[in-house]
């Protein structure tokens, strides 16, 4: 979707910052993300489901990296589409498969996997959303494979961060604390084996320039200064991230199916 097409009053906060030229989208940033891969340890000839798979950038990177295979699954048509011609033209047509589908109905799948990769999907749902989710992310692994999550983490004040984010970002936007993430995961059967986490890097300078680059972020900073809905709705979403600094940042999450 372009800018032209795009209701910037109305959008998410992940598409008004995808259309001011943002590519990374995680509380955590690319540290976060790492964490998580290095606590996968991915063997060649794995497999990972990634949910939410978008244009297919994470799951090239990922059969590029480690040899794995993986399977997206991405309900918006015209993103599978960009996706496909995406690993095509990376000639990985061979390790990496999309499907239009909704990660709310995963046992649409048949086959399990020794990961599922979700990385800011979780904390968009309502209570019983994330728990529909988190039991169908544990059908679809193998005994003892495991969940790979990165989230938003709200340590105090859980409902007054809803509030407000819910208002800003045009989502229901529901960010735990550490024990309730924790606790979202037993519930469904997920044991977390590791976790980690840390402050917001979302709109961090100093993290936007080692997650984008320099010059991407002085070009996303240009998009800010001179469209002024973007504008807007950018300075919103930062004024909100630094009412609840000391409270509201990422985790990560390595959980596994027992065996």
């Amino acid at each position: 979707m372009t800018n032209a097409t795009l209701n910037l009053q109305t959008a998410t906060g992940h598409q008004v910052l995808a259309a001011a030229g943002k590519k990374y989208l995680r509380p955590g940033g690319r540290a976060a993300t790492e964490q998580l891969f290095q606590w996968a340890n991915f063997q060649p000839g794995e497999t990972v489901l990634e949910l939410a798979s978008s244009f297919g950038y994470s799951a090239i990177a990922l059969a590029k990296r480690y040899q794995v295979r993986v399977v997206g699954i991405e309900k918006n048509p015209d993103s599978v589409v960009r996706a496909r011609a995406n690993v095509a033209a990376a000639g990985l047509t061979e390790q990496i498969t999309f499907i239009e589908g909704d990660i709310f109905q995963l046992d649409h799948l048949s086959e399990q996997f020794d990961y599922v990769l979700a990385e800011a999907i979780l904390t968009m749902q309502s209570a019983a959303g994330k728990a529909k989710i988190l039991a169908g992310i544990r059908d679809r692994l193998k005994p003892g494979g495991k969940l790979l999550s990165h989230e938003l983490l709200a340590q105090h004040h859980e409902a007054d961060i809803h509030r407000d984010l819910a208002q800003i970002i045009r989502s229901n936007t529901t960010p735990l604390s550490e024990q309730h993430w924790i606790a979202a995961m037993a519930t469904a059967g997920l044991l977390v084996q590791q976790h980690r986490i840390g402050g917001m890097a979302l709109l961090n300078l100093r993290c936007m320039i080692k997650d984008e680059g320099l010059f991407s972020t002085l070009r996303i900073l240009w998009n800010v200064i001179t469209q002024p809905l973007i504008r807007q709705r950018v300075w919103a979403m930062r004024q909100v991230f630094q009412k609840y600094q000391h409270d509201l940042g990422y985790i990560a999450l390595c959980s596994a199916r027992p065996q």
